[in-house]
C-alpha cells in the first residue's frame, strides 16, 4: 500500500506539471479557440509523455483520458459566449465531472502501482520494432488526445454556441450521458466482484456482461454519444461535433475489441464460444 501511494504521488505530481505547462501555453498562446486549446492539450500530453519516458511506464497516461475533459469544460465555460444558456453549460459541465471523477477514482483503485503496465503498451512498442518509442509517443499518448478532444468538442459547441433554451433532444441527450456512466459503473463494479472470486479459466458471464461482452466499452462510447447531441442541439449543421463520437466508436469496435477478445481468447479457451453467443459492444440478448 505505501509502494502504491508513492506512486499515486508521483502521478499526482506529473499531472499538476503537465496541467500547469498546458495552461501556460493557453494563457500565452495568441491563437483562436478552440486551436489555443488543443496545442495546450499536446503540450500536456508532451510533459505526460516525458514522465512515461523517465519512469519507463507508459501507465502515466492512462489518468489522462479522464483528467482533461472536465479542465477543458472549465476553461471554455470561463471563456464562453456572453448569450449561452448557461442551464445547459452548467448540466453538461455536471455530467462531464460526474464521468471523470468515477472514471479516475475506478482507474486510481485497481491500478496497481509503477510496477504495473497496460499490457497493451509493450505490445505496441514491440510491434514497432526501432520506432518503439515514435509509436509510444503516437499511439498511446497523441492519438487518444486528439480522440478525446474531438471527443470535447460539442463541449465547446454548448459554451458558445448554446444560446437556445433547453429542448427536447438536451433532455435526450442528459439521459443518454448519464444512463452512460450508470453503465459503465455496474459493469466496472460487477468486474472488479467477479475477479475477487475468479477461478483460473473462467471469464464474467454475468449481470451486464451476460448481454455484452464489453459493457464497460458501451457505455463509454454512449457517454461520448450523448455528449455529441448536446452539440447537436446547439450546432447541428457544424460537422466537427460529429467526429468526436464517431471516432469512439470505430476505435472500440475495430481496434479496442478484437485486442481484448484475442487476448482473452488465447489464455481461456472457452471464449471463442462466448464470443460466437454474445454481442460484442451493445448489450443484446445471448445467441441460444
Amino acid at each position: 500500500m505505501a509502494n502504491k501511494a508513492s506512486a499515486l504521488g508521483l502521478i499526482t505530481v506529473a499531472y499538476v506539471v503537465c496541467v500547469a505547462a498546458g495552461l501556460a501555453a493557453l494563457v500565452n498562446l495568441n491563437m483562436v479557440e478552440p486551436w489555443n486549446a488543443f496545442i495546450a492539450d499536446v503540450v500536456a500530453t508532451v510533459v505526460i509523455f516525458g514522465f512515461s519516458l523517465a519512469f519507463r511506464n507508459s501507465s502515466f497516461y492512462d489518468a489522462y483520458w479522464s483528467v482533461i475533459p472536465p479542465l477543458l469544460a472549465l476553461w471554455w465555460f470561463a471563456h464562453r459566449a456572453p448569450d449561452i444558456d448557461t442551464t445547459r453549460a452548467w448540466l453538461v459541465i455536471a455530467l462531464v465531472w460526474l464521468w471523470a471523477i468515477r472514471l479516475t477514482a475506478n482507474w486510481a483503485t485497481f491500478w496497481e502501482g509503477l510496477s504495473h503496465e497496460d499490457w497493451r503498451y509493450p505490445l505496441v512498442r514491440s510491434r514497432a520494432g526501432k520506432y518503439g518509442v515514435l509509436a509510444d509517443f503516437a499511439g498511446i499518448h497523441l492519438f487518444p488526445t486528439i480522440q478525446v478532444f474531438l471527443g470535447c468538442l460539442p463541449i465547446y459547441a454548448v459554451m458558445t454556441r448554446g444560446t437556445a433554451p433547453l429542448g427536447t433532444l438536451d433532455i435526450i441527450a442528459a439521459i443518454v450521458t448519464f444512463g452512460a456512466i450508470a453503465i459503465e459503473l455496474i459493469a466496472d463494479l460487477q468486474l472488479h466482484a467477479f475477479i475477487k472470486t475468479r477461478k483460473p479459466g473462467t471469464f464474467i458471464t454475468s449481470g451486464l456482461w451476460a448481454w455484452s461482452r464489453h459493457p464497460n466499452y458501451f457505455g463509454e462510447v454512449s457517454f461520448w454519444w450523448g455528449l455529441m447531441l448536446f452539440g447537436v442541439a446547439v450546432a447541428p449543421d457544424q460537422w466537427w461535433v460529429y467526429t468526436g463520437a464517431a471516432a469512439m466508436a470505430l476505435m472500440f469496435q475495430f481496434a479496442s475489441i478484437p485486442l481484448m477478445d484475442e487476448r482473452s481468447a488465447e489464455r481461456r479457451p472457452a471464449y471463442r464460444e462466448h464470443m460466437r453467443k454474445v454481442s460484442a459492444l451493445v448489450p443484446w440478448p445471448p445467441k441460444k
